[in-house]
């Protein structure tokens, strides 16, 4: 089961009120009128719950996806500078957050610091590596298959609202 599409008058009103808070909390960013790109993280109502709950405490500043997946699926490969909206497992939008730095890596060099910024389990790399492994073969958006020198784009964020 997949995170349902977000409402788009629902995230049109979440993003009028994270607007203004951003607007205040941090003047120099300049916000565009229409609502950024709104998903979920994980690929499930529980996974996209679990991982934002770990955004909204701030474990969880970094993400990574598979880099092949971008082509297969037409969505534009993640910039620095990026807004985007975040949503719960219901489709729900409950977060703004912002890239901060965005890196394409082979898999086997993705490094301790950015799986410790993925905030999941342990927080290790060894754990980082079993579960993006899983993640990245059951998940995935291509006929290509797991390599460990497939492209991943390492994301890093911070938390820009609620």
């Amino acid at each position: 089961m997949s995170i349902p599409d977000p409402d788009p008058a629902a995230v049109a009103a979440f993003w009028d009120r994270a607007r203004a808070a951003i607007s205040v909390a941090e003047p120099e960013l300049s916000l565009p009128d229409a609502p950024p790109q709104a998903w979920g993280f994980g690929a499930t109502p529980a996974h996209a719950d679990a991982l934002l709950a770990l955004v909204l405490t701030g474990t969880k500043t970094g993400t990574s996806s598979d880099a092949r997946g971008y082509p297969a699926t037409g969505e534009p490969v993640p910039v620095a500078g990026q807004l985007d909206v975040v949503l719960d497992g219901s489709g729900a939008p409950r977060a703004v957050i912002l890239n901060t730095s965005i890196d394409t890596v082979p898999f086997d060099d993705v490094d301790a610091a950015h799986a410790r910024a993925e905030g999941e389990g342990d927080r290790s790399l060894a754990h980082w590596r079993d579960v993006h492994e899983r993640f990245f073969t059951e998940h995935a958006e291509h006929d290509q298959g797991f390599s460990p020198s497939m492209p991943v784009i390492t994301e890093r964020f911070r938390l820009l609202y609620p």
